[in-house]
């Protein structure tokens, strides 16, 4: 996966602390001012070959992270959720030290965090890679079979000809019936051999995460609610741009999308409080060829005659991470409602650059892209 966290060095108990984010839709509202911990955790996934030091081979590894909250709850954060946060400010570090001193921080967030991953980021990590990689070993078998049969046949039958041949006197060549039943019996040996290969390749497990590190989230609320931190007490929120998505827009978007995905036979989740880099989950219908898994749509609603639309760095990454089950839906509401949702495939071609916090893009633009909602 794209995210590196040797970009973003956080380890836990060394009083890491970033100002979450200040984007109204970014800020978590399931806990306006309420401090929490982002755990990077590993979930990694393998099969049964070995690597060439005699350890499991890794398939899959993606960093996944996990936040706790003060009050306890546990929550999927997405893979890059650090994107959309900033380091605090001098002033802002001085006033969250008593914060570090708070008793929930040492009440084993780490093995809460790992549990929780395994409980859910695990076995969804696993189900996926399963699914796709069973899907491409049947395909591999299926021609590695059709090739080395064929050719077994063509040798069994040269064999016999050349004993026919042999026994009636009349085989001069220098290819004899037992130099051809031999090169079957090599076939039939690298057919097997190949088989085996694949059986333990379709052997796919998965080990606890690996909590990699942490940092303690400080929305930028709470400097506005306590006064303290000096200027980052005055924070507010910008006025939104002509056509920026108000909360009644947002909701009559996912609304139009959630409708969308079921009359096709997906079946929808909200996770747009999670703050992922989507806001729904959508999993394929059983009669799909991927009856099982999982695709992820980010929910663009702009009121209609809005010119551009705003698409944060983490919503852009976890794009490029699933590029063939991300899609961007744009949905335009007017005073008679939202209209049917557009989806775009693929919609990202390239990272934003580091300092990016997000991107305008022309609606014009992604509009001359879009696709009909498909299963």
């Amino acid at each position: 996966d794209r995210p590196n966290p040797a970009d973003y060095p956080l380890r836990l108990g060394q009083g890491q602390k970033i100002r979450g984010p200040q984007k109204e839709s970014l800020n978590f509202p399931r806990r306006s001012f309420s401090r929490r911990c982002a755990i990077g955790t590993s979930p990694d996934a393998y099969d049964g070959r070995r690597d060439a030091s005699g350890n499991p081979r890794v398939i899959s590894r993606r960093l996944q992270f996990v936040e706790v909250g003060r009050d306890g709850g546990l929550v999927n954060a997405g893979c890059a959720p650090y994107l959309d946060y900033t380091p605090l400010t001098t002033e802002q570090k001085s006033a969250a030290q008593t914060l570090l001193r708070e008793s929930w921080l040492s009440e084993g967030l780490e093995g809460r965090a790992s549990a929780h991953a395994i409980k859910t980021i695990v076995p969804e990590h696993l189900r996926e890679v399963k699914s796709r990689r069973e899907a491409l070993i049947d395909k591999t078998l299926m021609q590695v079979k059709a090739r080395l049969l064929a050719e077994i046949r063509h040798w069994d039958e040269r064999a016999n000809t050349l004993r026919a041949q042999e026994e009636a006197g009349r085989n001069k060549g220098s290819l004899n019936s037992n130099n051809a039943r031999q090169r079957a019996d090599e076939l039939s040996g690298r057919l097997q051999k190949r088989e085996d290969e694949l059986n333990r390749e379709r052997q796919i497990t998965a080990r606890p995460p690996t909590v990699l590190g942490g940092a303690l989230v400080i929305p930028a609320g709470w400097f506005a609610q306590t006064g303290e931190g000096g200027e980052a007490s005055a924070l507010r929120e910008t006025s939104p741009t002509f056509g920026a998505a108000n909360k009644e827009v947002e909701l009559l978007a996912m609304e139009a999308v959630m409708v969308c995905e079921r009359a096709q036979g997906f079946v929808p989740r909200d996770v747009s409080k999670e703050n992922r880099g989507y806001d729904i989950e959508s999993r394929y219908p059983e009669n799909h060829t991927k009856a099982g898994q999982l695709r992820f749509i980010e929910v663009k609603g702009r009121v209609s005659g809005a010119d551009t639309v705003t698409v944060t760095k983490n919503e852009i990454l976890t794009a490029l991470n699933k590029p063939d089950d991300y899609i961007l839906a744009l949905v335009f509401v007017s005073e008679k409602g939202a209209e049917k949702p557009r989806y775009l495939m693929k919609p990202f071609d390239q990272e934003p650059d580091f300092a990016t916090a997000s991107v305008n893009f022309r609606l014009k633009d992604l509009m001359a892209r879009v696709e009909t909602p498909t299963a």
